[in-house]
């Protein structure tokens, strides 16, 4: 993929000008660089969607170890609570950050009655594999064409949910969806938070917002 230049507006104005290099990095002042190679998979050749997520972490330093560690599970961003953005993956390359895909046409009442005949006895993670093998957009974004965006945020036992976001993250949030989807042509309609595409506890980025 070659160098990739591309304008955000908003309103009638250039705020910002995205590239992204043929490594995949993105170049802007607003992002750091923590490239993580263990969370490094196969080309992703289509960005179809972004998914947000929280880490279940009490600091951006514990999750950017995590990331070094062989075999780890993590996404292409990271945002701490002070709003700072870290690339921790190439957006060109697949990582494993969605996990078990729900029924698209399940969740959105769109099935045909064939199918939800055939899926209504399978396993969580057979009707994952089904779903695999569908097209997108008849199947949620997946590791295979989602990018992903983790917020640190730790998941508490005693409240049964994850702490809400702090104003920096969701204003870093926010801009970077934006950034991400105009330069790669995502629709905004496949920005998703964990929980909707995948067996994920509810809360999780319950309170993130990027519109």
């Amino acid at each position: 993929v070659s160098l990739c230049r591309v304008k955000i507006f908003y309103g009638d104005r250039a705020r910002d000008m995205l590239t992204i290099d043929k490594y995949g990095v993105v170049v802007n002042a607003r992002i750091r660089l923590a490239l993580r190679p263990a969370l490094e998979h196969a080309r992703m050749v289509h960005i179809h969607g972004i998914i947000v997520h929280q880490t279940d972490s009490a600091s951006v330093e514990s999750t950017l170890s995590q990331y070094t560690k062989a075999g780890s599970n993590g996404a292409h961003f990271l945002i701490d609570k002070d709003g700072t953005i870290f690339q921790t993956a190439s957006v060109y390359k697949r990582t494993s950050h969605v996990g078990l895909l729900k029924s698209r046409c399940i969740v959105e009442h769109t099935c045909p009655s064939t199918e939800l005949k055939s899926v209504r006895s399978l396993s969580l993670k057979a009707l994952s594999v089904h779903e695999s093998k569908k097209s997108w957009p008849d199947r949620y974004p997946s590791n295979s064409d989602a990018l992903g965006i983790e917020l640190v945020g730790k998941f508490i036992e005693s409240k049964d949910s994850y702490e809400s976001l702090t104003k920096e993250q969701n204003e870093s949030l926010k801009w970077l969806v934006a950034a991400l989807a105009e330069t790669l042509n995502v629709p905004l309609r496949e920005v998703f938070r964990h929980p909707d595409v995948s067996y994920k506890t509810v809360s999780e980025a319950g309170s993130a917002q990027w519109k």
